[in-house]
């Protein structure tokens, strides 16, 4: 079983993270509260619980670009890049690879830390948020690194990104009740992926590959209106012409949403697992756990996952690609 998005911190990064975000000791305080992001042995612990299981690792929200400007960035990404690098190096029965983090608020830097991650570092993918500092992924200064990933052949991790600033009501200063949690963060992954399909991105790699966090966010759930619904795209918008895009696209765009690549970090939820693989298909379904950010603080919604796809009505063969045979694939691994 190759757990191929859950989160943890490599102590260097960890330190320095703790001494230049604003909000640090109570970062701190939060993160002393889930030892398993930092603590080896309590998170070995808790592994062990479960047999033949691995993870592949990342660095867990915030993004890397929040921190400061390029010249911060950069550094703090080749350190949790090179922290992750040890820990693959150091405990490849545990952790048989990494996803790399990216300075996103540097172009140049984007390009040059996704080279040197995956190919001196070994990182099996890189990880970007649903947003970079509030714009959509599909703007210029980072549509380059979608085409370096295809290049290269390795995936792409989208993680959602929302705070509370972001508030619910355009009346309100902030979300309330963390709703910019429960219901933003889903919005944010589908948003980032509609952005990334009208901009074309499919049709000009029909084979990169894009892991959506969370089971595809909403797209699966609400298949009739990216269905049917975006057939009619301009038939409710006033302000703008969207014919010529529907005419541009080489598919329907509900055809594009099923290229994409999801997780099973879904919280222990068997219906919403259902209705992703559905969507998605057995062959472009990864398992994840998304641990340690579960009531447990690491074991949960490891058992959880493993308990729902054990129960799913599919063949030996789709259990097997979605425990390991789709990361192997995509990743290149072992």
């Amino acid at each position: 079983k190759i757990d191929i998005f859950n989160h943890i911190f490599p102590k260097t990064y960890f330190d320095k993270m703790i001494r230049i975000a604003p909000d640090g000791k109570d970062m701190h305080k939060r993160m002393r509260n889930i030892p398993c992001l930092v603590d080896l042995d309590e998170r070995f612990r808790v592994m062990d619980k479960f047999e033949d299981y691995v993870q592949i690792i990342c660095l867990p929200n915030p993004p890397i670009e929040v921190f400061g400007p390029p010249s911060v960035t950069n550094d703090l990404a080749r350190l949790g890049n090179d922290g992750m690098a040890e820990l693959v190096q150091k405990y490849p029965d545990r952790f048989p690879g990494f996803i790399a983090s990216l300075p996103m608020n540097d172009p140049k830097g984007i390009l040059s830390e996704a080279k040197r991650a995956t190919q001196e570092l070994g990182a099996v993918g890189v990880q970007v948020f649903s947003n970079v500092l509030g714009r959509p992924l599909d703007k210029p200064e980072t549509m380059p690194l979608f085409d370096l990933m295809a290049e290269i052949d390795l995936p792409i991790w989208i993680h959602p990104a929302r705070g509370a600033d972001t508030a619910d009501y355009k009346s309100e200063p902030k979300s309330h009740y963390e709703i910019w949690w429960t219901l933003g963060w889903p919005y944010e992954t589908s948003a980032a992926m509609a952005h990334l399909v009208f901009a074309g991105l499919f049709d000009k790699h029909p084979h990169l590959k894009i892991i959506t966090h969370h089971m595809g966010a909403m797209v699966p759930y609400f298949e009739g209106r990216v269905g049917p619904g975006w057939d009619q795209l301009g038939t409710r918008t006033s302000d703008e012409d969207y014919s010529l895009l529907l005419k541009k696209l080489k598919k329907r765009p509900l055809d594009y949403f099923h290229m994409f690549y999801a997780d099973t970090a879904v919280f222990g939820s068997k219906m919403a697992t259902i209705c992703g693989l559905s969507f998605f298909g057995a062959d472009r379904v990864l398992f994840a756990s998304d641990s340690p950010f579960d009531p447990e603080k690491g074991s949960a919604y490891i058992r959880w996952t493993i308990e729902i796809i054990d129960s799913l009505d599919i063949t030996p063969a789709e259990r097997k690609a979605i425990y390991e045979g789709n990361a192997r694939r995509l990743m290149k691994l072992k």
